[in-house]
């Protein structure tokens, strides 16, 4: 693919969140020809005024270096920097990985909801209204996350989120 069409597929994977910049894509792409993970190569186009495009293609290292990075399951797995990618790519992840993933994932924002629960409850006196509410949609959204990441596990388990023991249940205070 060129570098157009190649931004705008990761765009739609990725979702309107996570927006892939030029300025991010073509470093990154240049980073991968010289690792010898892509090759590059110019296509002329028609009309003779238009620029040559650089059509990008994975290599066989490549194609290693991307089977041995979707298997790392490890806790930079988890991390909100690299999780919506791993998991943009997860039907070419094997089920156990995908599973370590997701219930790292889980813990991880189980542990941060935690955190600023506690921190919620002690400040909510010392800040505005406005800061409140701030905390209070950053743990709304945070409680949403490990639903919604405790339905995928119990999808990928092959059982109905309603039937989950009551430990896998996320707290809703």
């Amino acid at each position: 693919m060129h570098g157009y069409e190649l931004r705008k597929r990761l765009n739609l994977m990725l979702g309107w969140g996570r927006l892939l910049s030029y300025g991010s894509l073509y470093p990154a792409l240049k980073r991968l020809v010289r690792a010898g993970l892509i090759t590059e190569t110019t296509v002329s186009t028609t009309p003779v005024t238009r620029r040559p495009r650089i059509v990008y293609e994975v290599t066989e290292d490549g194609k290693l270096e991307f089977k041995r990075m979707m298997s790392d399951s490890g806790p930079a797995a988890w991390e909100d920097d690299t999780f919506d990618i791993r998991f943009a790519f997860f039907s070419r992840t094997d089920m156990e990985i995908r599973l370590r993933v997701l219930e790292g994932r889980r813990t991880r924002l189980q542990e941060r909801l935690d955190r600023v629960q506690s921190d919620l409850s002690r400040t909510q006196k010392e800040v505005d209204r406005y800061a409140v509410e701030l905390q209070r949609h950053g743990v709304e959204s945070v409680e949403r996350e490990v639903r919604w990441l405790s339905d995928l596990i119990d999808a990928e388990r092959g059982r109905p989120a309603d039937d989950a023991p009551p430990g896998d249940q996320p707290s809703t205070a």
